[in-house]
């Protein structure tokens, strides 16, 4: 009886010694994003494709290819834990992600934080995981700035707007059907809007380009008349918006009611993307151009992305589009990071980070992978530039991507 006894005691202190993680069937990272508000219909579609992106790394998907984790079911260097994204919803708003990081760190125990597609809430929330020593990894956030501040635990897997407004002026430079030199630059007044406008003030000096108009608004107005009368008697020859999907219907709405149209109308993705946007106001705004990181019609060039839009239309019954393509990223490279760490230890998933090195064929957006900088800003991704045709966007920039000669459709008119 004493050596049975004793065999429990030194099983149950064997059990006791191993790590904890050997323990651990579940490992959490938090997610922030507007779930109410008035970008509550972005926040759903990201959330269901992060939801996905769990889906992808909890259970077997051999159909995904070489995609991390895909074809097994969990984490494998953690014994086959589950991920659990548990999310947080900011409202929109910067002092509401804050709070949300701070109660996912100190109550809900994450491991990591992703978020929070607005760049005025990543700032705040990253700085509260900066503090804390938890890893952030930013999918959507485009300001440059944010991999300005010397922080240690931020990582971005999109590119930023610096590249994107470069995508910008490289498109136009191809454009021959009407005339590009005089821009226009229509923003709102948070940091996307703002770090919008520096970029471009930057890139127009670069491809002699002028800026004629620089309008600022206040996010969430009640009315843009103002705004466009402005931009009307700029008489730009093409008008770049930074705008989130209310604003960018209200603006939509308005410009068509007064009659007035840009020869060109190209976006800087956000809430021009949006499955409401194109729903509620497409059919009026056929021909409206757009950078973005996803093309839903780029399956031939890369065959993944119909198999995964056709699981998220599944799921959700819209198709994925830029917003909630680059979340899933993020998540899938976070859930790659903390494998790779075979730990839950926040330094670990840090350093596992810094060493990401995923090549094209290992990520579902058309990059040409995802490898931080110093900074910790992905250097391998790229953008492209889609139009609204019918119900959908279509790729026309660059070329190699480009499936119609006949678009872009220039100039843009009211339909």
């Amino acid at each position: 009886m004493k050596k049975l006894m004793a065999g429990v005691v030194a099983c149950a202190a064997l059990a006791l010694g191993q790590p904890a993680l050997a323990q651990q069937k579940t490992v959490r990272i938090g997610a922030i994003y507007p779930l109410s508000g008035a970008l509550a219909s972005t926040g759903a579609e990201i959330k269901a494709a992060i939801e996905l992106a769990v889906d992808i790394v909890n259970n077997p998907h051999p159909e995904l290819g070489g995609i991390p984790l895909a074809a097994g079911a969990g984490l494998p260097s953690l014994g086959g834990a589950k991920i659990e994204v548990v999310f947080g919803d900011s409202q929109g708003k910067p002092e509401t992600g804050l709070a949300d990081a701070q109660r996912l760190i100190d109550q809900d125990k994450v491991v990591a934080l992703t978020g929070a597609y607005q760049s005025a809430v990543t700032k705040t929330a990253s700085r509260v995981a900066e503090q804390a020593g938890i890893p952030f990894l930013n999918g959507e956030s485009s300001s440059p700035d944010l991999t300005d501040r010397g922080y240690k635990w931020f990582f971005r897997t999109t590119p930023n707007d610096d590249t994107f407004v470069d995508n910008m002026m490289q498109f136009l430079k191809g454009v021959k059907k009407v005339p590009t030199k005089k821009i226009a630059v229509v923003y709102e007044n948070t940091d996307f809007g703002v770090n919008t406008y520096k970029a471009v003030e930057k890139f127009a000096k670069k491809y002699n380009r002028d800026i004629v108009a620089n309008i600022a608004y206040a996010a969430g107005s009640a009315s843009v008349t103002a705004e466009v009368q402005k931009l009307a008697a700029a008489k730009p020859d093409v008008a770049i918006f930074a705008s989130y999907t209310s604003d960018a219907m209200l603006f939509v709405r308005t410009m068509r009611e007064t009659k007035y149209a840009p020869p060109v109308l190209l976006a800087n993705d956000a809430g021009f993307i949006d499955s409401r946007f194109v729903q509620e106001v497409g059919p009026q705004v056929q021909g409206v151009l757009t950078r973005d990181v996803w093309g839903n019609d780029l399956a031939s060039a890369k065959p993944i992305i119909k198999t995964l839009n056709d699981m998220y239309k599944a799921k959700t019954g819209k198709d994925m589009n830029g917003n909630n393509a680059r979340s899933m990223q993020g998540v899938l490279v976070l859930a790659d990071a903390i494998n790779r760490a075979g730990s839950t230890d926040p330094e670990a998933i840090r350093k596992a980070l810094a060493s990401t090195n995923l090549a094209e064929a290992q990520v579902i957006m058309p990059w040409a992978g995802v490898k931080f900088d110093e900074k910790g800003q992905n250097d391998k991704g790229s953008g492209l530039i889609l139009e609204l045709k019918g119900a959908q966007y279509h790729t026309v920039w660059p070329e190699k991507y480009k499936l119609d000669s006949t678009m872009p459709t220039l100039p843009f008119s009211w339909k």
